[in-house]
């Protein structure tokens, strides 16, 4: 599956962002589309172009929860009751975070 990422990359870091895309649709169960949205939303002012980058330091399953309900995610525990948790809003229609179609 091809992802337009509006950041620099490392192949490192991009495989991570595509692992997290996946895991958005797979997990949580938005289009791929609005995956990628978040992705670039949350870090279209970053550099992920160096090897050591940060961000690898966790997994596509953190990081896909933050993008989509925000950094106090009440419960890591796979199978969690998920059913009151509130997603952050995606980002805007329209807006340069968008680069993938369904």
């Amino acid at each position: 599956m091809t992802t337009t990422f509006i950041m620099p990359t490392s192949p490192e870091t991009r495989e991570l962002l595509d692992s997290i895309a996946d895991e958005m649709v797979t997990e949580i169960g938005i289009p791929y589309a609005e995956a990628v949205a978040r992705i670039n939303a949350h870090w279209h002012r970053q550099d992920l172009s160096d090897e050591d980058c940060i961000v690898l330091h966790e997994d596509e399953r953190f990081w896909a929860f933050v993008m989509y309900y925000g950094r106090n995610v009440p419960d890591w525990r796979p199978g969690a009751d998920r059913s009151g948790w509130v997603p952050t809003e995606p980002p805007a229609a329209g807006t340069k975070f968008w680069t993938v179609r369904d």
